[in-house]
Protein backbone atom coordinates (compact mmCIF):
# COMPACT_ATOMS: atom_id res chain seq x y z
CA UNK A 1 0.00 0.00 0.00
CA UNK A 2 1.10 3.07 -0.88
CA UNK A 3 1.11 5.72 2.23
CA UNK A 4 2.87 8.32 1.97
CA UNK A 5 1.61 11.64 3.35
CA UNK A 6 1.62 15.02 2.51
CA UNK A 7 0.25 17.27 5.56
CA UNK A 8 1.25 20.74 5.73
CA UNK A 9 1.24 22.51 8.80
CA UNK A 10 -0.65 25.72 9.61
CA UNK A 11 0.39 28.11 12.01
CA UNK A 12 -1.21 27.93 14.93
CA UNK A 13 -3.54 30.57 16.31
CA UNK A 14 -2.73 32.44 19.27
CA UNK A 15 -3.35 30.85 22.90
CA UNK A 16 -5.82 33.17 23.72
CA UNK A 17 -8.26 32.77 20.68
CA UNK A 18 -9.58 29.60 22.57
CA UNK A 19 -11.26 26.30 21.22
CA UNK A 20 -14.50 25.75 20.27
CA UNK A 21 -16.84 24.00 22.52
CA UNK A 22 -20.26 24.40 23.37
CA UNK A 23 -21.87 21.57 26.16
CA UNK A 24 -25.20 21.44 24.50
CA UNK A 25 -24.09 20.70 20.41
CA UNK A 26 -24.42 17.01 19.45
CA UNK A 27 -24.74 16.40 15.78
CA UNK A 28 -26.24 13.18 16.74
CA UNK A 29 -27.32 11.00 18.87
CA UNK A 30 -24.74 9.00 20.16
CA UNK A 31 -26.24 5.00 18.40
CA UNK A 32 -26.15 7.28 15.23
CA UNK A 33 -22.69 8.67 15.90
CA UNK A 34 -21.12 4.70 16.57
CA UNK A 35 -23.01 3.62 13.14
CA UNK A 36 -20.81 6.62 11.31
CA UNK A 37 -17.69 5.35 12.62
CA UNK A 38 -18.59 1.62 11.98
CA UNK A 39 -19.26 2.49 8.75
CA UNK A 40 -15.71 4.18 8.50
CA UNK A 41 -14.07 1.11 9.87
CA UNK A 42 -15.58 -1.41 7.35
CA UNK A 43 -14.33 0.85 4.69
CA UNK A 44 -11.08 0.93 6.77
CA UNK A 45 -11.22 -2.96 7.15
CA UNK A 46 -12.22 -3.09 3.02
CA UNK A 47 -9.00 -0.95 2.12
CA UNK A 48 -6.86 -3.33 4.39
CA UNK A 49 -7.92 -6.21 3.14
CA UNK A 50 -7.55 -5.02 -1.12
CA UNK A 51 -4.07 -3.82 0.17
CA UNK A 52 -3.22 -7.80 0.46
CA UNK A 53 -0.27 -8.59 -1.62
CA UNK A 54 -2.29 -11.36 -3.74
CA UNK A 55 -4.61 -8.45 -4.54
CA UNK A 56 -4.94 -6.53 -8.23
CA UNK A 57 -6.31 -4.08 -6.71
CA UNK A 58 -3.53 -0.75 -5.61
CA UNK A 59 -4.82 1.26 -2.88
CA UNK A 60 -3.18 4.77 -2.84
CA UNK A 61 -2.89 6.58 0.67
CA UNK A 62 -2.22 10.61 0.17
CA UNK A 63 -0.44 10.29 -2.95
CA UNK A 64 1.64 13.22 -3.16
CA UNK A 65 0.36 15.64 -5.76
CA UNK A 66 2.52 14.92 -8.84
CA UNK A 67 1.33 11.61 -7.98
CA UNK A 68 -1.74 11.89 -8.37
CA UNK A 69 -1.24 13.97 -11.64
CA UNK A 70 0.91 11.57 -13.22
CA UNK A 71 -1.89 8.61 -11.99
CA UNK A 72 -4.74 10.93 -13.57
CA UNK A 73 -2.87 11.36 -16.87
CA UNK A 74 -1.72 7.62 -17.32
CA UNK A 75 -5.14 6.34 -16.83
CA UNK A 76 -6.56 8.81 -19.21
CA UNK A 77 -8.86 10.29 -17.31
CA UNK A 78 -7.67 13.87 -18.13
CA UNK A 79 -5.22 15.41 -21.07
CA UNK A 80 -2.62 17.49 -20.83
CA UNK A 81 -3.10 20.62 -22.50
CA UNK A 82 -0.21 23.19 -23.73
CA UNK A 83 0.35 25.48 -20.62
CA UNK A 84 0.58 21.83 -18.88
CA UNK A 85 -3.04 22.24 -17.11
CA UNK A 86 -5.05 18.86 -16.70
CA UNK A 87 -8.37 18.75 -19.24
CA UNK A 88 -11.26 16.76 -18.82
CA UNK A 89 -14.98 16.23 -19.86
CA UNK A 90 -18.02 14.90 -18.47
CA UNK A 91 -20.45 12.76 -20.07
CA UNK A 92 -23.08 14.31 -21.62
CA UNK A 93 -25.38 16.25 -19.26
CA UNK A 94 -22.52 16.46 -16.21
CA UNK A 95 -21.51 19.38 -16.73
CA UNK A 96 -22.96 20.90 -13.42
CA UNK A 97 -24.42 19.96 -10.44
CA UNK A 98 -27.80 17.33 -10.00
CA UNK A 99 -30.05 19.53 -7.60
CA UNK A 100 -32.91 16.95 -7.98
CA UNK A 101 -30.57 13.89 -7.40
CA UNK A 102 -28.90 15.91 -4.44
CA UNK A 103 -30.33 14.33 -1.29
CA UNK A 104 -30.79 14.10 2.13
CA UNK A 105 -31.18 11.65 4.03
CA UNK A 106 -34.42 12.49 6.90
CA UNK A 107 -34.38 11.02 10.14
CA UNK A 108 -36.37 12.46 13.42
CA UNK A 109 -33.29 13.59 14.42
CA UNK A 110 -33.41 16.42 11.49
CA UNK A 111 -37.05 16.63 10.79
CA UNK A 112 -37.06 19.85 13.07
CA UNK A 113 -33.42 21.28 11.30
CA UNK A 114 -33.66 21.26 7.38
CA UNK A 115 -35.73 22.98 5.77
CA UNK A 116 -37.83 19.83 3.84
CA UNK A 117 -39.54 22.90 1.97
CA UNK A 118 -36.82 23.90 0.08
CA UNK A 119 -36.64 22.83 -3.23
CA UNK A 120 -33.11 21.66 -3.07
CA UNK A 121 -33.83 19.56 0.62
CA UNK A 122 -34.99 16.26 -0.97
CA UNK A 123 -35.43 13.50 1.44
CA UNK A 124 -34.55 10.13 1.25
CA UNK A 125 -35.02 7.35 3.99
CA UNK A 126 -31.89 5.88 6.03
CA UNK A 127 -32.56 2.53 4.05
CA UNK A 128 -32.07 4.06 0.50
CA UNK A 129 -28.60 5.20 2.17
CA UNK A 130 -27.64 2.02 3.38
CA UNK A 131 -28.12 0.62 0.23
CA UNK A 132 -26.24 2.61 -2.00
CA UNK A 133 -22.99 2.54 0.96
CA UNK A 134 -23.53 -1.34 0.03
CA UNK A 135 -23.35 -0.85 -3.73
CA UNK A 136 -20.49 1.68 -3.19
CA UNK A 137 -18.75 -0.70 -1.23
CA UNK A 138 -19.14 -3.79 -3.81
CA UNK A 139 -18.30 -1.96 -6.44
CA UNK A 140 -14.85 -0.90 -4.84
CA UNK A 141 -14.08 -4.67 -4.09
CA UNK A 142 -13.76 -4.19 -8.25
CA UNK A 143 -11.41 -1.62 -8.75
CA UNK A 144 -7.96 -2.18 -10.05
CA UNK A 145 -6.99 1.32 -8.47
CA UNK A 146 -8.47 3.05 -5.23
CA UNK A 147 -7.55 6.41 -3.72
CA UNK A 148 -7.39 7.96 -0.36
CA UNK A 149 -6.99 11.28 0.46
CA UNK A 150 -7.05 12.93 4.28
CA UNK A 151 -7.91 16.41 4.05
CA UNK A 152 -10.05 19.15 6.42
CA UNK A 153 -12.41 21.28 5.47
CA UNK A 154 -11.79 24.83 6.98
CA UNK A 155 -8.70 27.12 7.57
CA UNK A 156 -9.51 27.40 11.58
CA UNK A 157 -8.33 24.51 13.19
CA UNK A 158 -11.22 25.01 16.16
CA UNK A 159 -13.60 23.73 13.34
CA UNK A 160 -11.84 22.41 10.49
CA UNK A 161 -13.58 19.18 9.49
CA UNK A 162 -11.20 15.77 8.76
CA UNK A 163 -12.54 14.14 5.34
CA UNK A 164 -11.64 10.94 4.29
CA UNK A 165 -12.32 10.77 0.60
CA UNK A 166 -12.21 7.15 -1.35
CA UNK A 167 -12.78 7.26 -4.50
CA UNK A 168 -11.54 5.22 -7.96
CA UNK A 169 -10.66 8.46 -10.30
CA UNK A 170 -6.89 10.04 -9.34
CA UNK A 171 -8.58 13.23 -11.15
CA UNK A 172 -11.59 13.13 -8.65
CA UNK A 173 -8.38 13.08 -5.90
CA UNK A 174 -6.19 15.54 -7.38
CA UNK A 175 -9.89 17.94 -7.51
CA UNK A 176 -10.17 17.16 -3.94
CA UNK A 177 -6.64 18.05 -3.23
CA UNK A 178 -7.01 21.28 -4.98
CA UNK A 179 -10.04 22.19 -3.20
CA UNK A 180 -9.30 21.25 0.49
CA UNK A 181 -7.13 21.79 2.59
CA UNK A 182 -3.85 19.98 4.45
CA UNK A 183 -4.44 18.42 7.82
CA UNK A 184 -3.41 21.40 10.35
CA UNK A 185 -1.24 21.18 14.03
CA UNK A 186 -3.93 21.50 16.27
CA UNK A 187 -6.42 19.48 14.68
CA UNK A 188 -7.22 17.57 17.64
CA UNK A 189 -8.63 20.49 19.28
CA UNK A 190 -10.99 20.71 16.58
CA UNK A 191 -15.08 20.09 17.74
CA UNK A 192 -14.96 17.54 15.12
CA UNK A 193 -11.67 15.56 15.54
CA UNK A 194 -13.92 12.49 16.55
CA UNK A 195 -16.23 13.05 14.13
CA UNK A 196 -14.61 12.80 10.81
CA UNK A 197 -16.50 13.26 7.72
CA UNK A 198 -16.72 9.97 5.21
CA UNK A 199 -16.99 10.83 1.52
CA UNK A 200 -16.93 8.17 -1.10
CA UNK A 201 -17.22 8.72 -4.25
CA UNK A 202 -17.60 6.64 -7.91
CA UNK A 203 -18.13 9.12 -10.45
CA UNK A 204 -18.57 6.77 -13.44
CA UNK A 205 -20.44 4.31 -11.91
CA UNK A 206 -24.38 3.95 -12.24
CA UNK A 207 -26.69 2.74 -9.68
CA UNK A 208 -29.16 -0.23 -10.92
CA UNK A 209 -32.13 1.76 -11.45
CA UNK A 210 -34.60 -1.38 -10.35
CA UNK A 211 -33.13 -1.54 -7.42
CA UNK A 212 -34.26 2.06 -6.41
CA UNK A 213 -37.33 1.86 -8.02
CA UNK A 214 -39.69 4.38 -5.74
CA UNK A 215 -36.65 4.94 -3.43
CA UNK A 216 -35.53 7.73 -5.97
CA UNK A 217 -36.83 9.84 -8.24
CA UNK A 218 -37.76 8.71 -11.97
CA UNK A 219 -35.02 10.29 -14.57
CA UNK A 220 -38.08 12.17 -17.05
CA UNK A 221 -35.14 11.56 -19.59
CA UNK A 222 -35.32 7.99 -19.56
CA UNK A 223 -38.65 7.19 -17.81
CA UNK A 224 -37.06 4.82 -15.23
CA UNK A 225 -35.05 5.47 -11.71
CA UNK A 226 -32.10 7.86 -11.46
CA UNK A 227 -29.29 6.13 -11.41
CA UNK A 228 -27.12 8.65 -9.56
CA UNK A 229 -27.17 10.04 -5.86
CA UNK A 230 -25.21 12.81 -4.34
CA UNK A 231 -26.25 12.06 -0.64
CA UNK A 232 -25.35 13.43 2.78
CA UNK A 233 -25.81 11.82 5.92
CA UNK A 234 -25.79 14.32 8.02
CA UNK A 235 -25.90 12.57 11.57
CA UNK A 236 -23.27 10.05 10.56
CA UNK A 237 -20.95 11.73 8.76
CA UNK A 238 -20.99 10.25 5.34
CA UNK A 239 -21.41 11.37 1.91
CA UNK A 240 -21.56 9.24 -1.45
CA UNK A 241 -21.54 11.17 -4.64
CA UNK A 242 -22.61 8.23 -7.04
CA UNK A 243 -22.79 8.21 -11.16
CA UNK A 244 -22.33 12.16 -11.88
CA UNK A 245 -18.78 13.38 -12.77
CA UNK A 246 -18.94 16.93 -12.47
CA UNK A 247 -16.10 17.47 -9.84
CA UNK A 248 -17.84 20.00 -8.47
CA UNK A 249 -20.37 17.54 -6.52
CA UNK A 250 -17.41 16.60 -4.73
CA UNK A 251 -16.81 20.12 -3.26
CA UNK A 252 -20.60 21.12 -2.90
CA UNK A 253 -21.29 18.11 -0.94
CA UNK A 254 -18.64 19.01 1.67
CA UNK A 255 -19.58 23.01 1.66
CA UNK A 256 -23.53 21.51 2.39
CA UNK A 257 -22.01 19.74 4.92
CA UNK A 258 -20.23 22.33 6.70
CA UNK A 259 -23.43 24.91 6.29
CA UNK A 260 -25.05 22.32 8.49
CA UNK A 261 -23.25 21.53 10.85
CA UNK A 262 -21.66 25.48 11.72
CA UNK A 263 -24.75 26.94 13.01
CA UNK A 264 -25.14 24.49 15.91
CA UNK A 265 -21.78 26.01 16.98
CA UNK A 266 -22.57 29.61 16.18
CA UNK A 267 -20.58 30.01 13.50
CA UNK A 268 -22.07 31.27 10.66
CA UNK A 269 -21.03 29.76 6.98
CA UNK A 270 -21.54 31.86 4.53
CA UNK A 271 -20.94 31.64 0.28
CA UNK A 272 -19.22 34.65 -0.48
CA UNK A 273 -15.26 35.80 -0.98
CA UNK A 274 -13.47 37.97 1.14
CA UNK A 275 -10.20 39.86 1.00
CA UNK A 276 -8.03 41.99 3.50
CA UNK A 277 -6.55 45.55 3.17
CA UNK A 278 -3.50 46.79 4.90
CA UNK A 279 -5.28 47.53 8.01
CA UNK A 280 -6.38 43.86 8.50
CA UNK A 281 -9.94 45.29 7.94
CA UNK A 282 -11.71 42.12 6.56
CA UNK A 283 -14.47 42.70 3.44
CA UNK A 284 -16.99 39.91 2.54
CA UNK A 285 -18.66 39.95 -0.42
CA UNK A 286 -21.74 37.65 -1.50
CA UNK A 287 -23.63 37.51 -4.70
CA UNK A 288 -24.74 35.17 -7.30
CA UNK A 289 -22.62 34.33 -10.31
CA UNK A 290 -22.45 37.26 -12.90
CA UNK A 291 -22.55 39.68 -10.06
CA UNK A 292 -18.70 40.28 -10.07
CA UNK A 293 -17.94 38.54 -6.78
CA UNK A 294 -14.50 37.11 -7.87
CA UNK A 295 -13.33 40.39 -9.81
CA UNK A 296 -14.39 42.90 -7.17
CA UNK A 297 -12.55 40.28 -4.82
CA UNK A 298 -9.47 39.91 -6.80
CA UNK A 299 -8.17 43.68 -5.46
CA UNK A 300 -4.30 44.47 -5.77
CA UNK A 301 -4.41 46.69 -3.17
CA UNK A 302 -6.22 43.73 -0.57
CA UNK A 303 -4.73 40.20 -0.23
CA UNK A 304 -7.40 37.54 -1.22
CA UNK A 305 -8.53 34.80 1.90
CA UNK A 306 -10.80 32.92 -0.35
CA UNK A 307 -13.43 33.32 -3.45
CA UNK A 308 -16.36 30.85 -2.21
CA UNK A 309 -16.48 29.75 1.27
CA UNK A 310 -15.98 30.96 4.61
CA UNK A 311 -16.98 30.68 8.15
CA UNK A 312 -17.38 33.81 10.74
CA UNK A 313 -17.42 32.31 13.98
CA UNK A 314 -16.30 34.20 17.13
CA UNK A 315 -12.98 34.57 16.18
CA UNK A 316 -13.40 35.85 13.09
CA UNK A 317 -13.19 34.91 9.39
CA UNK A 318 -11.70 31.96 7.95
CA UNK A 319 -11.58 30.41 4.63
CA UNK A 320 -13.04 26.55 4.34
CA UNK A 321 -10.92 25.75 0.88
CA UNK A 322 -7.71 25.75 -0.22
CA UNK A 323 -8.49 26.24 -3.94
CA UNK A 324 -10.38 27.91 -6.42
CA UNK A 325 -13.18 26.54 -8.71
CA UNK A 326 -13.98 29.07 -11.10
CA UNK A 327 -16.46 29.83 -13.79
CA UNK A 328 -14.03 30.13 -17.04
CA UNK A 329 -16.45 31.41 -19.97
CA UNK A 330 -15.44 34.34 -21.64
CA UNK A 331 -12.22 34.37 -19.01
CA UNK A 332 -10.29 37.84 -19.71
CA UNK A 333 -6.73 37.59 -18.56
CA UNK A 334 -7.03 41.98 -18.51
CA UNK A 335 -9.94 41.89 -16.21
CA UNK A 336 -8.77 38.95 -14.39
CA UNK A 337 -5.20 38.26 -14.40
CA UNK A 338 -4.84 36.41 -11.57
CA UNK A 339 -7.53 33.49 -12.83
CA UNK A 340 -6.44 33.48 -15.93
CA UNK A 341 -2.72 32.86 -14.70
CA UNK A 342 -3.52 30.51 -12.31
CA UNK A 343 -5.38 28.60 -15.29
CA UNK A 344 -3.03 28.77 -18.10
CA UNK A 345 0.02 29.65 -16.58
CA UNK A 346 3.13 27.58 -18.23
CA UNK A 347 4.57 24.76 -16.40
CA UNK A 348 5.51 20.97 -16.41
CA UNK A 349 2.34 18.89 -16.16
CA UNK A 350 3.85 17.44 -13.03
CA UNK A 351 3.96 20.60 -11.23
CA UNK A 352 0.66 22.39 -12.81
CA UNK A 353 -2.46 19.96 -11.74
CA UNK A 354 -4.77 22.62 -12.37
CA UNK A 355 -7.86 20.95 -13.88
CA UNK A 356 -10.06 22.58 -16.80
CA UNK A 357 -13.48 20.88 -16.66
CA UNK A 358 -15.48 20.89 -19.93
CA UNK A 359 -13.72 23.47 -21.62
CA UNK A 360 -13.52 23.79 -25.30
CA UNK A 361 -9.84 22.79 -26.05
CA UNK A 362 -8.60 22.51 -29.77
CA UNK A 363 -5.76 19.84 -31.24
CA UNK A 364 -3.12 21.71 -30.86
CA UNK A 365 -3.70 22.16 -26.61
CA UNK A 366 -4.73 25.47 -26.55
CA UNK A 367 -8.39 26.16 -24.58
CA UNK A 368 -11.40 28.88 -26.10
CA UNK A 369 -12.88 30.22 -23.24
CA UNK A 370 -15.48 31.98 -25.09
CA UNK A 371 -16.89 29.04 -26.57
CA UNK A 372 -20.18 27.80 -25.10
CA UNK A 373 -20.91 24.74 -27.07
CA UNK A 374 -19.81 22.17 -24.46
CA UNK A 375 -21.21 24.03 -22.05
CA UNK A 376 -21.74 27.48 -20.19
CA UNK A 377 -21.06 25.87 -16.72
CA UNK A 378 -16.70 25.36 -17.66
CA UNK A 379 -14.91 25.48 -14.71
CA UNK A 380 -11.29 25.73 -13.52
CA UNK A 381 -9.71 23.96 -10.00
CA UNK A 382 -6.85 25.22 -9.16
CA UNK A 383 -5.02 25.15 -5.69
CA UNK A 384 -4.77 28.76 -3.69
CA UNK A 385 -0.53 28.71 -3.99
CA UNK A 386 -1.00 29.73 -7.51
CA UNK A 387 -2.96 33.12 -6.68
CA UNK A 388 -0.18 35.91 -5.70
CA UNK A 389 -1.84 38.09 -3.55
CA UNK A 390 -2.69 35.52 -1.16
CA UNK A 391 -3.48 36.05 2.61
CA UNK A 392 -1.44 33.44 4.77
CA UNK A 393 -2.89 31.31 6.54
CA UNK A 394 -6.50 32.13 4.88
CA UNK A 395 -8.49 33.45 8.39
CA UNK A 396 -8.66 37.36 9.54
CA UNK A 397 -10.12 39.31 12.12
CA UNK A 398 -14.03 40.13 12.31
CA UNK A 399 -15.38 41.79 8.70
CA UNK A 400 -15.65 45.76 9.00
CA UNK A 401 -17.77 45.31 5.86
CA UNK A 402 -19.94 42.94 4.11
CA UNK A 403 -20.94 43.82 0.03
CA UNK A 404 -24.37 42.08 -1.31
CA UNK A 405 -23.85 41.83 -5.04
CA UNK A 406 -26.77 42.46 -7.29
CA UNK A 407 -26.83 42.20 -10.78
CA UNK A 408 -29.85 44.42 -11.48
CA UNK A 409 -30.70 44.26 -15.11
CA UNK A 410 -33.77 46.05 -14.80
CA UNK A 411 -31.99 49.06 -14.46
CA UNK A 412 -33.82 50.18 -11.28
CA UNK A 413 -31.83 49.57 -7.77
CA UNK A 414 -29.35 52.46 -6.94
CA UNK A 415 -25.50 51.92 -7.29
CA UNK A 416 -25.35 51.22 -3.87
CA UNK A 417 -27.48 51.78 -0.45
CA UNK A 418 -26.56 51.42 3.22
CA UNK A 419 -28.26 48.85 5.20
CA UNK A 420 -29.33 48.43 8.61
CA UNK A 421 -29.65 45.27 10.46
CA UNK A 422 -32.80 44.59 9.51
CA UNK A 423 -32.82 45.31 6.07
CA UNK A 424 -29.54 43.30 5.46
CA UNK A 425 -31.43 40.43 7.16
CA UNK A 426 -33.98 40.64 4.37
CA UNK A 427 -31.56 40.84 1.69
CA UNK A 428 -29.43 38.12 2.76
CA UNK A 429 -32.70 36.15 2.82
CA UNK A 430 -33.58 36.90 -0.72
CA UNK A 431 -30.32 36.70 -2.35
CA UNK A 432 -31.45 38.68 -5.23
CA UNK A 433 -30.22 39.13 -9.13
CA UNK A 434 -31.16 38.86 -12.45
CA UNK A 435 -30.37 36.95 -14.88
CA UNK A 436 -30.57 37.22 -18.91
CA UNK A 437 -32.70 34.82 -21.32
CA UNK A 438 -32.84 35.28 -24.78
CA UNK A 439 -36.46 34.78 -26.50
CA UNK A 440 -36.83 33.82 -29.98
CA UNK A 441 -36.72 37.38 -31.91
CA UNK A 442 -33.42 38.30 -30.07
CA UNK A 443 -34.73 40.22 -27.64
CA UNK A 444 -33.31 39.80 -24.10
CA UNK A 445 -35.68 40.41 -20.85
CA UNK A 446 -34.23 40.26 -17.65
CA UNK A 447 -35.24 36.96 -14.97
CA UNK A 448 -35.68 37.46 -11.63
CA UNK A 449 -33.97 35.40 -9.74
CA UNK A 450 -33.70 34.96 -5.51
CA UNK A 451 -31.55 32.19 -4.21
CA UNK A 452 -31.22 32.45 -0.16
CA UNK A 453 -27.67 33.85 1.56
CA UNK A 454 -26.78 33.93 -2.03
CA UNK A 455 -26.09 30.49 -2.23
CA UNK A 456 -29.24 28.46 -1.44
CA UNK A 457 -28.72 25.21 -2.81
CA UNK A 458 -26.17 24.87 -0.28
CA UNK A 459 -27.56 26.18 3.04
CA UNK A 460 -30.26 23.37 4.19
CA UNK A 461 -31.19 24.59 7.88
CA UNK A 462 -34.31 26.47 8.80
CA UNK A 463 -33.26 29.99 7.06
CA UNK A 464 -34.59 31.44 10.57
CA UNK A 465 -30.88 30.34 11.92
CA UNK A 466 -28.61 31.56 9.26
CA UNK A 467 -30.32 35.21 9.64
CA UNK A 468 -30.35 35.27 13.50
CA UNK A 469 -26.71 34.22 13.31
CA UNK A 470 -26.03 37.13 10.94
CA UNK A 471 -27.92 39.53 12.93
CA UNK A 472 -26.21 38.66 16.29
CA UNK A 473 -22.63 38.95 14.72
CA UNK A 474 -23.84 42.65 13.27
CA UNK A 475 -24.78 43.54 16.52
CA UNK A 476 -21.82 42.53 18.24
CA UNK A 477 -19.36 43.46 15.87
CA UNK A 478 -20.97 46.82 14.47
CA UNK A 479 -19.70 45.45 10.47
CA UNK A 480 -21.17 47.55 8.11
CA UNK A 481 -23.60 46.35 5.14
CA UNK A 482 -23.96 47.86 1.75
CA UNK A 483 -26.41 46.89 -1.50
CA UNK A 484 -24.16 47.16 -4.41
CA UNK A 485 -25.72 47.10 -7.76
CA UNK A 486 -23.41 46.34 -10.37
CA UNK A 487 -26.06 45.63 -13.22
CA UNK A 488 -27.91 48.47 -15.60
CA UNK A 489 -28.54 51.80 -15.36
CA UNK A 490 -30.05 54.17 -17.46
CA UNK A 491 -32.72 51.61 -18.45
CA UNK A 492 -33.61 47.62 -18.84
CA UNK A 493 -30.85 45.30 -19.95
CA UNK A 494 -30.87 46.30 -23.83
CA UNK A 495 -32.35 49.81 -23.44
CA UNK A 496 -29.29 50.94 -20.45
CA UNK A 497 -25.61 50.16 -20.02
CA UNK A 498 -23.84 48.07 -17.78
CA UNK A 499 -22.90 50.11 -14.81
CA UNK A 500 -19.45 51.50 -15.76
CA UNK A 501 -16.85 49.31 -13.24
CA UNK A 502 -14.67 52.55 -11.91
CA UNK A 503 -18.14 53.34 -10.97
CA UNK A 504 -18.19 50.19 -8.83
CA UNK A 505 -14.83 50.04 -7.80
CA UNK A 506 -14.91 54.14 -6.38
CA UNK A 507 -17.95 52.61 -4.43
CA UNK A 508 -16.70 49.58 -3.09
CA UNK A 509 -13.15 51.55 -2.18
CA UNK A 510 -15.27 53.97 0.03
CA UNK A 511 -17.09 51.26 1.76
CA UNK A 512 -14.15 49.35 2.64
CA UNK A 513 -12.42 52.34 3.49
CA UNK A 514 -15.22 53.55 5.95
CA UNK A 515 -15.73 56.87 3.83
CA UNK A 516 -19.44 55.74 2.77
CA UNK A 517 -20.48 55.19 6.64
CA UNK A 518 -20.85 58.48 7.17
CA UNK A 519 -22.72 60.20 3.75
CA UNK A 520 -26.59 61.79 3.78
CA UNK A 521 -28.95 59.01 2.39
CA UNK A 522 -32.37 59.12 1.07
CA UNK A 523 -34.91 57.03 1.95
CA UNK A 524 -36.86 54.73 -1.04
CA UNK A 525 -39.83 54.06 0.00
CA UNK A 526 -40.88 51.33 -2.51
CA UNK A 527 -37.13 49.30 -1.69
CA UNK A 528 -36.50 50.36 1.21
CA UNK A 529 -33.19 51.18 1.16
CA UNK A 530 -31.04 53.86 2.29
CA UNK A 531 -29.21 55.10 -1.02
CA UNK A 532 -26.43 57.89 -0.32
CA UNK A 533 -26.96 61.44 -2.19
CA UNK A 534 -22.83 61.54 -2.34
CA UNK A 535 -20.13 59.01 -2.42
CA UNK A 536 -16.43 59.94 -2.22
CA UNK A 537 -14.19 59.20 -5.57
CA UNK A 538 -17.51 60.00 -7.56
CA UNK A 539 -18.10 63.56 -9.40
CA UNK A 540 -21.50 63.45 -10.35
CA UNK A 541 -23.46 62.16 -7.51
CA UNK A 542 -27.00 62.17 -9.43
CA UNK A 543 -25.92 58.59 -11.45
CA UNK A 544 -26.15 57.13 -7.04
CA UNK A 545 -30.56 58.10 -7.54
CA UNK A 546 -31.25 55.11 -10.48
CA UNK A 547 -34.31 57.24 -11.90
CA UNK A 548 -31.80 60.48 -12.86
CA UNK A 549 -30.21 57.85 -15.36
CA UNK A 550 -33.68 57.20 -17.19
CA UNK A 551 -34.86 59.18 -19.97
CA UNK A 552 -38.17 58.41 -18.95
CA UNK A 553 -38.80 58.50 -15.42
CA UNK A 554 -42.33 57.36 -15.44
CA UNK A 555 -41.11 54.40 -17.54
CA UNK A 556 -38.59 54.05 -14.12
CA UNK A 557 -41.21 54.10 -11.71
CA UNK A 558 -43.19 51.43 -13.84
CA UNK A 559 -40.24 49.05 -13.68
CA UNK A 560 -39.18 49.73 -10.04
CA UNK A 561 -42.96 48.96 -9.18
CA UNK A 562 -42.71 45.48 -10.95
CA UNK A 563 -39.60 44.64 -9.52
CA UNK A 564 -40.70 44.89 -6.33
CA UNK A 565 -43.98 42.84 -6.78
CA UNK A 566 -41.91 40.38 -7.47
CA UNK A 567 -40.09 40.47 -4.40
CA UNK A 568 -42.75 40.11 -2.44
CA UNK A 569 -45.16 37.52 -4.07
CA UNK A 570 -41.44 35.85 -3.52
CA UNK A 571 -41.25 36.26 -0.02
CA UNK A 572 -45.44 35.65 0.42
CA UNK A 573 -44.93 32.23 -1.45
CA UNK A 574 -41.83 31.03 0.13
CA UNK A 575 -41.24 32.70 3.81
CA UNK A 576 -45.28 33.39 4.12
CA UNK A 577 -45.54 30.92 6.90
CA UNK A 578 -42.19 31.27 8.50
CA UNK A 579 -41.71 32.89 11.79
CA UNK A 580 -39.88 35.74 10.52
CA UNK A 581 -39.79 39.15 12.89
CA UNK A 582 -42.41 41.80 11.20
CA UNK A 583 -39.80 44.21 11.10
CA UNK A 584 -37.63 42.35 8.76
CA UNK A 585 -40.80 41.16 6.64
CA UNK A 586 -41.34 45.28 6.47
CA UNK A 587 -38.02 45.85 4.53
CA UNK A 588 -38.70 43.71 2.05
CA UNK A 589 -39.32 45.51 -1.11
CA UNK A 590 -43.18 45.79 -2.25
CA UNK A 591 -44.50 45.68 1.64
Amino acid sequence: MDSETTTTASPTLTADSGVITKAEYERAPSSLREDGMKIRNRVDQLLAWLSRPDSSCTVHVNLPRARLIREAVQHREARVAACGALATWGPDGESGRSPKDTVTVSRDTNDATVDWDSPYSNKIAPETMDLAIEDALAALEDKHDIYVLDRVIGADPRYALPVRLVTDRALTALFADNMFRQVPHGMQDSVFADTPFLLLALPYDKLNPERYAGRLRTDPRTGETSTVMVGSDYERSVGLVYGHAYCGSVKKLMFTAMNYYLPALGILPLHCSANEGPEADVSLLLGLSGTGKTTLSADPRRALLGDDEHGWSDHGVANFEGGCYAKLIDLDPKKEPEIHHAVTHHAPFVAHGAIVENAMMYADGSFDFADTRLTQNSRASYPLFFLHNLKRPPYGPHPETILFLTADANGVLPPVARLNKEQAKIWFLMGYTSKLAGTETGVVDPVTTFSRFFGEPFMPRNPSEYMKLLGDKLDEHGTKVYLVNTGWSGGPHGVGKRMDIALTRAIVEAAQSGKLSHVPVVHDELFHLDVPTECPGIEDASVLQPINTWDDPEAYTRRAKKLAGEFAAHFDKVYGDKPIDPAIVACCPGK
